[in-house]
């Protein structure tokens, strides 16, 4: 393992990940395990960097069972990584046996105020998305009115 300038070591896989995210300054982010509950930061996070580990029964081959790369979503039945291999894959939680956090590389989710503005923005979007789409449907815009 290469040791970056901010001094948390990524594997080799990672650190062309990290040079496209802009280098961001990994022990700034880090966990947060002890101390006043108001200041644990801690849990995986959007683009945490990952190694997973699959169930090798769901595999015709074990070398198969493993995967590592960047977290872009995590839903409540699977997950989306960007594979060291530059590809998008979506591993169902079922298969999962072990997730090793290898580097946050953004601030807790309560912190990130880049990604608490997107996801304003993302729900006055989708607002309007879905107001546009009944005016379309209904062909009028008097629901809200009573009579």
């Amino acid at each position: 393992m290469a040791k970056k300038k901010s001094g948390i070591e990524l594997p080799t896989w990672a650190q062309s990940m990290w040079k496209d995210l802009g280098s961001p300054k990994l022990e700034d982010m880090t966990s947060v395990h002890n101390g006043d509950l108001l200041e644990r930061r801690h849990g995986l996070r959007k683009d945490d960097f990952i190694e997973v580990h699959m169930d090798v029964q769901a595999f015709s081959d074990p070398s198969h069972a493993y995967i590592r790369g960047r977290l872009l979503s995590s839903g409540k039945t699977s997950l989306e990584i960007l594979g060291d291999d530059g590809r998008s894959h979506f591993i169902a939680r079922d298969v999962i046996v072990r997730i090793v956090l290898v580097a946050h590389t953004r601030p807790a989710y309560i912190d990130d105020q880049e990604l608490l503005a997107y996801e304003r923005e993302d729900m006055k979007r989708r607002s309007t998305l879905h107001e546009k789409v009944e005016k379309q449907t209904k062909g009028n815009d008097d629901s809200h009115l009573w009579g």
